[in-house]
């Protein structure tokens, strides 16, 4: 395994470095899904926008005011809700958060490179295969504030390379590892296993574990948190029912996207092509510690931490990458050596170019879902139904579209993540919350909204009923008023507006489309 540093290269090395410029212009490319598409499809994302359009009305907005407020907390999980601010102020919410998502993924990939740069002082097979998971489940997803924080942790682990022998380091770490548990606690973890796995690697001792102490900051400040001010999210954890089915399914699930041929046969590549360079110790050791070491958590950790989700398989898919970011093999012979460095990124820009294809069609179809909206008054409380087919590989694009009913209706909605004492955003008034609005339904199961009652029966204080789908609903709940239909959507009025707002346009659409599967 590799473990000594590359003299510094000269500013002519880099220009006629092997795949370099290659690499820069890949990286820049990641952010291709963003530019074609209006609204950025991942899963969580309007459940997010509506969280900043919340948080940035400070109560000025009665009808919101009525049914939300926004406690702010310092806490492991607020990078771009810090960003969104001055982002939001000069584009606009919408357009703001759209920037931050586009510059998310180049932000990894050139993270990326200067992880391998500093180690390497080349660009070689490492980078350009870990490219593939620059769009990881956990970006596609939409878990931002973490994908913010791993970017950071690759930029943050590459000065701590760079920076190898300064005295001073310690004290440039010390705030740095803060920024990166404020845009998410999993990214910090990161990090601290990235700089362990490195320090293990160059001295093998235990003491050189202890090396990564300037990460520790944030230990501190979340102590001091809870003690002195009782703030911060809960502690608890929970493994799940049926964990150990669950854990198989996060690692044949780490490059999920849209097209299962190509996401389960590049896992298989990326499987293989990490295999390879062990046998052939091919595996640079700063880096491969920390793989290993984040694989093995993956199975250890539980799912659930402080009421978050997908703790293990944020590792999963951290794990692989570097993995792939790893292998240190580079080709000695000029044909051989131009091959691999444009065979290497083919996963990647075939991943990338589904990606960027699946988001300009669901972009304009939620365009086309988005104008139910107008059928809704302002103010108004909408219950949010939202058909998510059962034994689908590809990831549901419109899970969370009902929240776009608070950035443009400043409705009350059941899709909000608003979870005590784990989210900022809370609910003043008794509602359900995500994931209340998912029909978890196979496809052979019919449509039936009059059963649409869970635990927290998110309808039973709703005037109006949101319905995506890719098949019209066979039932609606009793005394339902069908206002609008389109095409996979309808809103249907399930009680008399509030008085004091105004009455429901009435507008209509061509008739709900027959089952099928339109997305």
């Amino acid at each position: 395994m590799t473990s000594a540093l590359t003299p510094a290269p000269t500013l002519r090395h880099v220009a006629r470095a092997d795949g370099f410029w290659l690499a820069v212009v890949l990286a820049l490319l990641s952010c291709l899904p963003v530019v074609v598409a209006r609204y950025p499809q991942m899963s969580d994302y309007p459940a997010h926008l509506a969280r900043y359009y919340v948080m940035l009305d400070g109560g000025r907005n009665p009808m919101l005011a009525r049914y939300y407020s926004f406690e702010w907390q310092w806490t492991g999980n607020v990078g771009v809700d810090l960003l969104i601010r001055p982002f939001a102020a000069l584009f606009g919410l919408e357009g703001g958060g759209r920037i931050i998502v586009g510059l998310i993924p180049p932000l990894t990939g050139f993270g990326i490179l200067a992880v391998e740069w500093v180690l390497r002082r080349r660009i070689g097979v490492g980078s350009l295969l870990a490219f593939a998971f620059i769009w990881s489940p956990m970006m596609l997803i939409g878990l931002l504030n973490y994908a913010l924080g791993q970017a950071l942790a690759l930029w943050a682990f590459a000065a701590w390379v760079a920076l190898a022998g300064k005295r001073w380091r310690w004290g440039l770490f010390l705030p740095l590892g803060m920024v990166v548990w404020l845009c998410h606690v999993s990214a910090w973890g990161l990090l601290g296993v990235m700089v362990a796995g490195y320090e293990w690697s160059r001295r093998k001792s235990l003491p050189s574990l202890l090396r990564a102490w300037p990460l520790a900051l944030p230990l501190a400040f979340m102590l001091a948190s809870r003690l002195l001010w009782g703030a911060g999210t809960s502690g608890d954890f929970a493994y799940g029912a049926y964990w150990w089915v669950y854990k198989q399914a996060i690692w044949l699930k780490a490059m999920r996207d849209t097209a299962y041929p190509l996401d389960f046969l590049g896992e298989v590549a990326v499987m293989v092509a990490i295999g390879a360079g062990v046998h052939f110790r091919k595996i640079d050791g700063r880096l491969g510690w920390a793989a290993l070491a984040l694989a093995v958590l993956s199975l250890v950790v539980p799912r659930h931490i402080s009421g978050g989700d997908y703790a293990d398989y944020r590792m999963v898919t951290a794990s692989l990458m570097l993995g792939c970011l790893a292998i240190d093999w580079q080709p000695t012979g000029g044909f051989g050596r131009a091959i691999v460095l444009f065979g290497a990124p083919a996963l990647y820009l075939a991943r990338l170019a589904v990606t960027t294809l699946s988001w300009q069609g669901d972009s304009a179809t939620t365009g086309r879902l988005l104008q139910a909206l107008d059928a809704i008054p302002r103010g108004s409380r909408v219950a949010s139904a939202v058909l998510v087919p059962g034994g689908v590989w590809e990831l549901n694009h419109f899970e969370h579209i009902g929240a776009y009913a608070v950035l443009r209706r400043d409705a009350l909605v059941n899709s909000n993540f608003a979870l005590p004492h784990v989210h900022m955003l809370h609910l003043k008034v008794p509602y359900a919350s995500d994931p209340s609005h998912r029909l978890l339904l196979k496809a052979n199961q019919r449509v039936e909204l009059a059963a649409f009652q869970p635990a927290t029966d998110p309808a039973a204080a709703a005037q109006y009923l949101w319905y995506v789908g890719g098949r019209g609903p066979d039932s609606l709940p009793v005394g339902a008023r069908v206002i609008w239909r389109g095409e996979d959507t309808l809103v249907a009025q399930l009680r008399a507006p509030v008085p004091v707002l105004a009455a429901a346009q009435g507008k209509s659409g061509p008739p709900l489309a027959k089952p099928g599967n339109a997305h």
